[in-house]
């Protein structure tokens, strides 16, 4: 079962896949290839270090802004099907997907998102955004959810919520940090499911 991380970022998500494969834990998934949509993202090297093709697809900013998703989101799809990718992971993708991507990838799209949806989602609702959120309106409790990817914003099917507390005198970095933990936990369980269950299907 081919997998295809999309990432924006740091890729501590991405690592944990990694160090999940080499252990054995993502059953008959196999990373194939890291796309990012940013050319300084630090999980490019992460990717690079695990012997797996590091990508760069970049948004077009001189296409009209709202071309310029739709574009990215077809040139991601002509990536996934030379890759013979079943399994498409969104660790830390800040792009926003649509088009034939989405129908064409129905059930095999998975996103990692950093508050306990449906709270706290859709568009702008990312990173630190997201956790200051959280501590503005005074939340006792967040965490992370792992959902498909549907047409809107953060709106698929939920499949894993891991919950923290929190705690009085957190800031954002403190709580993005016992997230995050949570975080790595809970994208390996669902990828490893994930492929399992799409393997199965298409054998």
């Amino acid at each position: 079962m081919n997998i295809l991380v999309l990432v924006s970022g740091g890729g501590t998500n991405l690592q944990a896949l990694i160090d999940a494969e080499r252990a054995g834990r993502l059953g008959p998934g196999k990373i194939v290839a890291v796309i990012s949509d940013c050319r300084s993202a630090y999980a490019l090297e992460r990717a690079r270090a695990a012997g797996i093709p590091a990508l760069i697809e970049a948004p077009d900013r001189g296409l009209p802004e709202d071309t310029r998703l739709p574009e990215l989101s077809d040139r991601i799809l002509r990536r996934a099907r030379e890759l013979d990718a079943g399994l498409i992971i969104l660790a830390g993708f800040l792009s926003i997907l649509g088009g034939e991507l989405i129908g064409a990838y129905a059930g095999r799209i998975i996103n990692l998102h950093p508050s306990l949806l449906p709270k706290f989602g859709g568009p702008g609702m990312y990173g630190e955004h997201v956790h200051r959120a959280v501590l503005a309106a005074g939340e006792t409790e967040s965490g992370c959810t792992v959902h498909l990817v549907d047409a809107g914003t953060d709106t698929g099917t939920i499949l894993l919520q891991r919950k923290v507390p929190v705690l009085s005198g957190d800031t954002q970095d403190t709580l993005a940090a016992r997230i995050h933990k949570e975080e790595h936990i809970a994208i390996v369980e669902v990828a490893a499911l994930m492929a399992k269950k799409l393997n199965t299907l298409a054998g």
